[in-house]
């Protein structure tokens, strides 16, 4: 049965969040990208270490020391190399440099944003999905998975999705979010509630987006302690809290 290209996912609040999925080629790219850094890191890492070696065998003195820099540049260089993903998906939320680069994110089954422990366990099971070398066991997972997933994400509970979808999405580029509502502060499963409804708006009838985006509108208000908003405005003050968290928070 082929993969659907898009995850839906019914919050609590009956808005549902559509998330498309990434495919083989989209996350190669990225891969592609990553395996690049990767192995420009492991080459400063290897020079330095070779440059300190030479410098120690020069003088009996600094030979102890040598012997100390080569040890901790070639620890540094294994962590780049086993976990360079991790660290990356725990502290950018769900991205590397390459999936930033071609757009994508790691994200929880559920919507919400991967955690610490399921960017380890993902990245800890790397070894399994690149048997025998060229992520064979990975590109089979992710063509036959009914949510594109590699054995990783399996294990871990996550998906991978492209970050930009079409639709009515706020360009963060595009709201002028001149007041600043103190966006920050909000979760990030309440960016999500709130970008998901922004993207699906257009397809929900008058009466249920008037009603949704009242809903979200009164909640959002009262968690940042804003005055209340104009039904006209309840729309608007979602597109400027998505814009101004995209802007400066843990997404940017």
């Amino acid at each position: 049965m082929p993969a659907p290209e898009n995850l839906i996912i019914d919050t609590p609040e009956q808005i549902p969040l559509e998330f498309a999925l990434a495919g083989v080629g989209s996350r190669f790219l990225a891969l592609a990208f990553d395996t690049v850094l990767q192995a420009a890191a492991v080459a400063v890492l290897a020079a330095l270490a070779f440059a300190a070696s030479r410098v120690a065998s020069f003088s009996i003195s600094t030979a102890g020391l040598g012997t100390w820099a080569i040890a901790g540049l070639l620890l540094a260089g294994f962590v780049v190399y086993s976990g360079y993903f991790a660290i990356f998906e725990s502290i950018w939320t769900g991205q590397t440099p390459g999936k930033r680069l071609v757009g994508l994110r790691v994200i929880d089954v559920s919507g919400r944003p991967i955690t610490v422990y399921a960017a380890l366990i993902r990245n800890l099971m790397r070894i399994v999905d690149q048997v025998p070398g060229i992520y064979a066991v990975a590109i089979l997972a992710v063509l036959i998975t009914r949510r594109q997933q590699r054995i990783g994400d399996l294990a871990a509970g996550t998906v991978v999705v492209h970050e930009r979808l079409g639709g009515s999405s706020p360009d963060v580029r595009r709201v002028a979010s001149a007041a600043r509502h103190g966006a920050h502060r909000l979760t990030p499963e309440e960016i999500v509630l709130i970008e998901g409804f922004l993207r699906r708006r257009e397809e929900l009838s008058s009466w249920v987006r008037l009603q949704n985006a009242r809903r979200i509108a009164e909640r959002m208000a009262k968690r940042l302690e804003l005055p209340p908003t104009g039904r006209q405005d309840d729309e608007r003050l979602l597109e400027e809290l998505a814009a101004e968290y995209r802007s400066h928070g843990p997404y940017r």
